[in-house]
C-alpha cells in the first residue's frame, strides 16, 4: 500500500516532555483515540489487567459502552469518559496522565502495548483507497514537546521511531531517514 508522508514528519521538531504537560492529550480532545478493528479485542483483553488502576467513571463507561464507540466519522476510538479523558487513563504521583495498559506492558504483563494510533501521537494515520496519509497533528497543548524537541535536536520522525516501525515495519522506516537525509542535503545546498 503506497503511503503518503508529510515533510512535518522530517522537518518539525518534537520530543514529548510529560514533566511539563503531564499526559493531557489522553485527557483533551473531542473523541477516543482512534483504534484499529484488530485492536479491539486486545483492548478488551486488557481490561482485568488494569481494572484495579482505572477511575469509578472509567469502569462505569467500560460497563456501560465498552472498550470502544464509533466517532463521528463511523470509526473506532478508544471509549472516553465524558467527552473528554481516555477510559484507560491512569495517573502517577506527579499526577501525571498515563496509559494504564502502557504500564502493564512495561511491567511484562501483556504483549499489546496501546492502541497504535496513541504510540503515534502527534502523527495520525488515514487511510484512503489505496493509499495512507501520515500527517503530523498539530495542537496548543504540545508547544512544550516542540520547545523540548529543539533544545534535544529530535526531529518528529526520529521521535517516533519505534511506533513508525511499529507501524509500517524496518524497511519504511529506513526509505523515510534516507528521504529525510536528502530532503537535509538538499536544504544545505541551496
Amino acid at each position: 500500500m503506497d503511503t503518503i508522508v508529510s515533510l512535518d514528519l522530517l522537518e518539525e521538531y518534537f520530543a514529548c516532555d510529560l514533566d511539563t504537560c503531564k499526559g493531557i492529550c489522553c485527557v483533551q480532545g473531542d473523541a477516543g483515540a482512534p483504534v484499529e478493528e484488530k485492536e479491539i479485542a486486545l483492548l478488551e483483553a486488557a481490561v482485568p489487567l488494569v481494572w484495579n488502576d482505572l477511575s469509578t467513571k472509567a469502569k462505569h463507561v467500560l460497563g456501560r459502552q465498552g472498550v470502544v464507540y464509533m466517532d463521528q466519522e463511523n470509526e473506532f476510538v478508544t471509549s472516553i469518559i465524558e467527552n473528554d479523558e481516555c477510559v484507560f487513563a491512569c495517573y502517577n504521583q506527579e499526577q501525571c496522565c498515563k496509559c494504564s495498559i502502557e504500564n502493564v506492558f512495561l511491567q511484562g504483563k501483556t504483549r499489546f502495548r496501546k492502541p497504535i494510533s496513541c504510540q503515534l501521537y502527534p502523527v495520525r494515520v488515514t487511510q484512503y483507497q489505496g493509499m495512507r496519509a501520515v500527517n503530523y497533528h498539530r495542537w496548543d497543548i504540545c508547544r512544550s514537546a516542540i520547545k523540548f524537541g529543539k533544545k534535544r535536536n529530535i526531529k518528529l520522525y526520529q521521535f517516533l521511531k519505534d511506533p513508525l516501525i511499529r507501524k509500517f515495519g524496518e524497511q519504511w522506516y529506513e526509505c523515510l531517514c534516507q528521504a529525510a537525509g536528502e530532503l537535509n542535503a538538499l536544504k544545505k545546498s541551496k
